[in-house]
């Protein structure tokens, strides 16, 4: 099947290819300014004192993974990597779910952005995001890539997501597991998202089909930030929410190409996105100034932070609502930007974690074969709030090439692929904890945010070179032994810790865990690799 076509005739001016009819007003393309005026009409949030827009999305303020369906059919059988994450749904039941759509779309107003994703011109595919909320539609025009002239006019849809977080599914007639769904026909290139206002859905589906369609291609898609130095030197963040994706990335002294999604082709690499979806729990201007002057400008959307309704001024330090509280604002509002969205191949690539045991060392130089295996077992600590469902305190788990929820093919796709760019380009990979020192979580302190950007910096220029390493007992992972603006002591995580019992019983605990995690990718995986990783100490 040709991934550039599109069964039917979608086009800028009609909705017929979806079967939606009888709609009240179609809003095409309105520009930030006017879908501020219909949030506001429709009173879907409030203007902060700065400017920004402020939503409210729950119950639903993250992701539900549970949640979300692939068709399955003949076209993706053989395709998809089926499990427990990417689960079967079919055919059958998702044209249900589509027709009961267009019946609860009869009658009401729609939000239409026509968009691009893949600031690589050989790449670029064009996204229609259909929304019921004026406020959906501003997010997709700061996250997405804005479309003029004549590529505007001659629109044409390769993939469609329809949202509509007030059409609640009944799991016992429509095959769900509850009224929220993420339903994603890929032979159709269309997702049909219902129950949730969550606009973290709309974006990581728009990611899930790249992450589909690229590997065919023969390029890298990537859940990682990038940014650039004045030597033109790529850097690459890895990680799962709440590791320091966006925050690291954000770097006054070096240009961002991107917060969170990239590709990397034989050429170099590419964001998909055009805009950034950080997380604000706890912001601070003097931490993070880039994300802190970008969530007080007007045509941003603040989703689910705290806002006193008389002052207008938002509370960034309020988890009431949930602690996956979101920014998403067009990538121009940071001032030191890669206009193409494009940089050359990494020197460096950084996996983040936030180890919630706090063994891990904050930072370590990885070789090819221990590069695979951190970046198949993807490790960190899930923190309440960026999940439905997590209790309060957070989990240690495993989330393959940082990206499990949005990868349809087989994980070794991926890690081939990473393998093959890392050593032809001759990139350095290291393993960064963000995480916890002296103690696991509840006992312990986060590694300091000042500490961890010294760290960084002293591996993108160089400064750690020359240092001395030593290879940690635990991880078996070469460790420097000191880096400019960091205690020693911190750079070995059992002399953190006042209980050594305490720490070696914790450090077991882990290491078992990847060793136990892993033994699903020890058939499909070489020795070496399989062998760099940490093993239970008996």
């Amino acid at each position: 099947m040709d991934l550039n076509s599109f069964s039917g005739t979608p086009n800028l001016f009609g909705l017929d290819y979806l079967g939606f009819r009888n709609l009240h007003t179609v809003f095409w393309n309105l520009s930030a300014a006017e879908l501020v005026e219909q949030i506001i009409q429709r009173q879907e949030g409030m203007i902060s004192r700065t400017g920004a827009i402020v939503v409210n999305t729950a119950p639903n303020t993250g992701r539900s993974p549970n949640d979300k369906f692939f068709v399955r059919s003949e076209f993706t059988e053989k395709l998809i990597d089926w499990g427990d994450v990417n689960r079967g749904f079919s055919p059958t039941s998702f044209s249900r779910l589509l027709m009961k759509l267009q019946a609860y779309f009869q009658g009401r107003d729609v939000f239409l952005q026509d968009m691009a994703v893949g600031a690589d011109p050989v790449t670029e595919t064009y996204v229609r995001i259909i929304t019921e909320r004026a406020w959906h539609s501003l997010v997709a025009q700061n996250l997405f890539l804005r479309l003029t002239g004549e590529k505007l006019a001659n629109f044409n849809p390769v993939f469609t997501v329809i949202a509509a977080p007030g059409f609640q599914a009944d799991p016992n007639e429509d095959g769900v597991n509850s009224s929220t769904f993420i339903a994603i026909d890929l032979e159709r290139r269309l997702v049909l998202i219902g129950g949730t206002a969550y606009a973290g859905e709309i974006k990581k589906s728009v990611f899930t089909y790249l992450n589909f369609v690229l590997p065919q291609k023969n390029i890298l898609p990537m859940h990682c930030a990038a940014n650039v130095g004045n030597n033109m030197d790529t850097a690459l963040f890895f990680g799962l929410s709440g590791t320091g994706k966006t925050t690291l990335s954000s770097d006054v002294e070096r240009k961002l190409v991107g917060d969170d999604e990239h590709g990397w082709t034989e050429h170099g690499i590419f964001n998909y996105e055009g805009g950034c979806y950080a997380k604000t729990i706890r912001l601070r201007k003097e931490l993070e100034p880039v994300i802190w002057k970008a969530s007080h400008r007007f045509g941003t959307v603040l989703e689910n932070v705290v806002m006193d309704p008389l002052s207008r001024n938002v509370d960034f330090d309020n988890s009431q609502i949930t602690e996956n509280t979101r920014a998403a604002y067009p990538i121009e509002f940071v001032e030191n930007y890669v206009p193409s969205g494009c940089a050359d191949s990494p020197r460096h690539i950084f996996f983040l974690c936030a180890d919630a045991f706090g063994v891990l060392p904050p930072i370590a130089l990885l070789n090819l074969n221990q590069a695979v295996y951190y970046f198949l077992s993807g490790y960190t600590a899930k923190i309440a709030g960026t999940e439905t469902g997590l209790s309060k305190e957070p989990s240690a788990t495993f989330s393959t090439c940082f990206a499990a929820p949005f990868l349809p093919l087989n994980p070794h796709v991926y890690a081939d692929k990473l393998a093959e760019l890392v050593q032809k380009n001759g990139a350095s990979v290291w393993l960064v904890n963000t995480g916890w020192t002296g103690g696991k979580y509840g006992y312990g302190t986060r590694i300091p945010l000042a500490q961890t950007r010294s760290m960084i910096n002293a591996a993108l220029y160089d400064k750690l070179k020359n240092v001395p390493m030593r290879n940690d007992e635990w991880f078996d992972i070469a460790t420097p032994v000191s880096c400019p603006g960091v205690p020693d002591i911190l750079l070995t995580p059992e002399k953190t810790w006042k209980d050594s019992q305490a720490f070696f019983k914790t450090v077991s605990i882990l290491t078992k865990k990847f060793d136990d995690n892993f033994q699903k990718y020890r058939e499909a995986v070489s020795n070496e690799v399989y062998n760099s990783g940490p093993k239970e100490r008996k």
